[in-house]
Parts: C-alpha cells; sequence; structure tokens
C-alpha cells in the first residue's frame, strides 16, 4: 500500500494523530465490524491513549471533511473508533494475517514519515514560506488593483459609448400593421 494513500488516512483528533477503524478495516481487507469486534475482544489491550471512541460532534465534523469514496455501513449510533499509533501497534498483535502485518508496517512508517517531516520543519523554513506566501498574496493584491483600474475605465468607456447611442438615437417606426386613421 502506498505511502501516501495511508498518510492521507491519517487524522489528527484531541491533538494526536489517528486511524479510523474503518479506513484500517479497509486497508486490512476486513469489514469494519470484525475488526471492532477483535478489539472488543482484547479490549484490556486498547487504553484511552491506545483508541478512543469520537464524540457525535468530532464525527460531525469528520464527516463533513471527509470525502467518503465507499459507504460506510454503520449503524448511526455507532461512532467510528480511533486508533493512535500505539493503538496501531497493538492491533497488529491481534489480527495476525500477514496482510495485516504487512499493512501495519506501511502504516508506521507513514507515522515515522509525518514525524520527520514535522522534526525537520524548523521554525526558520516555516517562517520563510510564509514570508513567501504573504509575497505572493501582495503580488496577487497588486494584480487585482490593476484589474480593478482596467475595469472601471472599461465601465466608464462602456457608460460613454451608451450615453452617445441613446443620445443619437432616433425614433424607429414600428413594425407591423398600423391602423389607418379615419377621418
Amino acid at each position: 500500500m502506498e505511502l501516501q494513500v495511508i498518510q492521507s488516512k491519517i487524522y489528527e483528533i484531541r491533538g494526536t494523530r489517528v486511524m479510523l477503524d474503518f479506513d484500517l478495516a479497509e486497508m486490512y481487507e476486513v469489514e469494519t465490524r470484525v475488526l471492532n469486534q477483535a478489539v472488543k475482544r482484547n479490549i484490556n489491550r486498547f487504553p484511552p491513549d491506545f483508541m478512543f471512541q469520537l464524540t457525535k460532534g468530532e464525527w460531525e465534523m469528520m464527516s463533513s471533511q471527509i470525502v467518503m469514496t465507499y459507504p460506510v455501513k454503520r449503524p448511526k449510533t455507532a461512532l467510528p473508533a480511533a486508533f493512535t499509533e500505539q493503538g496501531l501497534a497493538m492491533l497488529s498483535g491481534i489480527l495476525n494475517s500477514e496482510k495485516a502485518v504487512n499493512v501495519n508496517i506501511n502504516i508506521m512508517r507513514a507515522f515515522v514519515a509525518i514525524r520527520k517531516y514535522m522534526i525537520n520543519a524548523s521554525p526558520s523554513s516555516l517562517s520563510r514560506e510564509l514570508e513567501e506566501i504573504k509575497e505572493r498574496i501582495k503580488a496577487l493584491e497588486g494584480i487585482s488593483e490593476e484589474n480593478e483600474e482596467k475595469f472601471d475605465d472599461i465601465y466608464m468607456a462602456l457608460t460613454e459609448l451608451a450615453m452617445k447611442q441613446k443620445l443619437s438615437a432616433k425614433p424607429h417606426n414600428p413594425i407591423g400593421f398600423i391602423k389607418p386613421k379615419e377621418e
């Protein structure tokens, strides 16, 4: 499984990077209910810092931001479980299939890649990037002011043209049958 695909399924909830049960089930090629049953059978392995249930508000906010390309077969009342990096490591211990092991290895690599990026993103490089973005925005603002002036000029020219046409317009003869005047 590609690293970018996995990274796109890592979300930050409650200040922690997590993966949701239905995404994991899809990657492990099992049904979400099967994954959740395995977790429930081994719930003592999943303390709150390894796995937690999303609140209704968190889920509504998440589902409005995530474009789901597959239907989530979940009862309306059931909320997704979120697994932290440690929870995912624990999950690999209860799902022993070869597919689960390989997927978990790739998931761990994705978390490591994100962590490396965050460590290597020094404050000075981030401030440099921020300054570049500000400069681009200022340049775009200058362009928009220039365009606004041009649109004003065009509007004025069209208004003048319309006024000239109004003044020079002669009344046209009506089209159609004209009833003769009776004398």
